[in-house]
C-alpha cells in the first residue's frame, strides 16, 4: 500500500496521474494480438461476431470476449440491429493512445540526432587520427 501511495504521489508530481483513465485499458486491449487484428478486420468496415470469427480458429463465445475487451476500452462500439450485434470501430480512445506515443517519437527523434551528432564527431576524430599517422 505505501508503494502505491508513493508512486501515486511521484505521477502526481510528473503530471501522469491526471492523464487519460482509459489509457491503460486501451493499451491493455491493444496488447493482444487477436484484438490487434480484430481491429484490422474492423477498419475495413462494422461486422457481427460470426464475420469476426469466421478467419479465427476460437469459438464465438471466445470472439465476443475479445470483443467485451476492445468495447470496454472504447477502441469499438457495438450496435444492437435485429438479432445482430455488429462491432464498428470507435477512432477516439485509440487517438488518446497515438497522443501518447506521439510524445515519445519526439523524445526518440531527438535523442537519435544526438546519437548521429556524436558519432559523426567520432568519425571525423578518427579520420583525422589516421590521416595524421
Amino acid at each position: 500500500m505505501v508503494d502505491f501511495l508513493y508512486n501515486y504521489i511521484v505521477m502526481e508530481q510528473i503530471g501522469y496521474a491526471h492523464s487519460t483513465p482509459n489509457l491503460n485499458a486501451v493499451f491493455a486491449a491493444l496488447a493482444d494480438p487477436t484484438r490487434r487484428a480484430i481491429l484490422s478486420r474492423l477498419a475495413d468496415g462494422q461486422a457481427s461476431v460470426g464475420e469476426i470469427a469466421a478467419p479465427f480458429e476460437m469459438s464465438q463465445p471466445a470472439v465476443s470476449r475479445h470483443l467485451k475487451v476492445l468495447e470496454h476500452a472504447g477502441l469499438i462500439e457495438r450496435d444492437i440491429d435485429e438479432q445482430r450485434r455488429p462491432a464498428r470501430l470507435k477512432a477516439q480512445n485509440m487517438t488518446i493512445a497515438v497522443d501518447w506515443l506521439n510524445e515519445f517519437k519526439a523524445f526518440w527523434g531527438t535523442s537519435f540526432d544526438q546519437l548521429d551528432n556524436v558519432l559523426n564527431t567520432m568519425k571525423q576524430t578518427l579520420m583525422k587520427e589516421t590521416d595524421h599517422e
